[in-house]
């Protein structure tokens, strides 16, 4: 009785694999609509909102840009085929532990900007310098790189910016900005996230958090300590020169 049982769920399992179509996905159109993966569903609509991930180095063969993922979400399915969207992109995590080393000061920032082509996304670069560098350096290289990325954001489409996300333009202009406070070894954006999109309903979009900005990612607040104890030394050394 058991035998047969496990033969009937197993025909089931098979049964609803069949009655299961492959669709392609797609590329959005700023990636030349490559296809990209497929994914198995019994009807179209179960393929809207699926999201998946691919490396650039899949898309371009670059092998240089293994290390940047990017995430695309299924906004319309025509047939056999479901067109995705962009909504993001971010790094390995073993690329970033490799930039953040000992006696070097990381910077991250947050910033949202939006494209003259309607679309909201937020930004996280990460500035790293050569050696340490004060707290208030830090402040004033977000406040360039926020410069920077809403100057670029404004003028250009989605596809322009995230293409310069990828290729690493837009990081470049804003370590050439950041020279002046103090030289920039590297800047990279780690990061990035589609909040509002023309093209996506709005219950698929991402709120904003109200304090997404005005909390800094890293302060690095510790670096001023040992300026209060220089201050405290010639109390502590007063006894012994008595």
């Amino acid at each position: 009785m058991a035998k047969q049982q496990a033969r009937t769920s197993a025909r089931k399992v098979k049964d609803k694999w069949k009655a299961k179509g492959w669709f392609n996905l797609l590329a959005p159109e700023m990636f030349n609509r490559q296809v990209i993966g497929e994914t198995p569903a019994e009807e179209p609509s179960k393929v809207m909102g699926r999201v998946t991930e691919v490396t650039v180095q899949d898309l371009t063969g670059d092998f240089s840009k293994m290390h940047i993922k990017l995430h695309f979400r299924v906004a319309d399915v025509r047939g056999t085929e479901a067109h995705t969207q962009f909504v993001g992109h971010d790094m390995t995590s073993d690329y970033i532990r490799r930039l953040t080393r000992r006696k070097r000061t990381r910077t991250d920032a947050v910033f949202t900007v939006t494209t003259k082509d309607g679309w909201t996304i937020r930004i996280k670069p990460m500035a790293i310098t050569d050696r340490r560098i004060q707290g208030s350096k830090q402040r004033a290289i977000r406040e360039i790189m926020g410069k920077v990325v809403a100057n670029v954001g404004a003028r250009s489409t989605v596809g322009d910016l995230v293409k310069g996300v990828i290729s690493g333009d837009l990081a470049k202009e804003m370590a050439a900005a950041c020279k002046p406070v103090h030289p920039i070894s590297r800047v990279e954006i780690r990061k990035s996230e589609v909040l509002l999109s023309p093209a996506l309903p709005p219950e698929e979009t991402v709120p904003t958090p109200p304090s997404s900005e005005a909390v800094p990612a890293e302060e690095e607040l510790p670096r001023e300590e040992p300026r209060e104890e220089a201050e405290t030394l010639p109390e502590a050394d007063s006894p012994v020169g008595e």
